[in-house]
């Protein structure tokens, strides 16, 4: 006779047992489950935004660029030297030269008349004047040409 046929009454009393226990805590956990429903949810709740939260921080936290150290030699200014060839050919005046100056600086026309002392009126004469003589529309564009040709720094 096999094994199996001798203890056949003790194999069906086993597995009918492990059924009841297994439905048994089926029940259970089903009780749970419904007694404690608002908890389980919540800690759902709870466990996905704290996951949310740390993914997001991470995500923040990380740098966007990479960082490049570059060495570079500075040199030491050098000496500005005005083109006064390109001033004659212009016929720029120093006072205009002057203007040019304090335009580059970013200065109103009010401050640049206040540090030349002379009127308003002077310095937008000056700056109509230099507008002409430098082909420029704006005070930007003067300014530009002006470092160009060398004749400011």
């Amino acid at each position: 006779m096999s094994v199996l046929a001798k203890n056949k009454s003790f194999i069906g009393y086993a597995l009918s047992m492990a059924v009841v226990l297994i439905a048994l805590r089926w029940l259970e956990v089903k009780f749970l489950i419904y007694r404690h429903s608002f908890e389980i949810y919540a800690g759902l709740i709870a466990l996905i935004f704290t996951g949310l939260g740390i993914w997001l921080a991470l995500k923040l936290n990380r740098p966007k660029e990479k960082t490049v150290i570059v060495e570079k030699q500075v040199l030491p200014p050098q000496e500005f030297s005005r083109n006064e060839a390109e001033c004659t050919a212009r016929n720029i005046s120093k006072r205009e030269i002057d203007v040019l100056e304090l335009m580059a600086s970013g200065h109103s026309n009010k401050e640049i008349a206040d540090a030349l002392f002379v009127s308003t009126n002077t310095v937008k004469t000056h700056a109509t004047n230099l507008f002409e003589k430098l082909e420029a529309k704006r005070r930007t564009q003067a300014v530009e040409k002006a470092k160009q040709l060398g004749i400011i720094p």
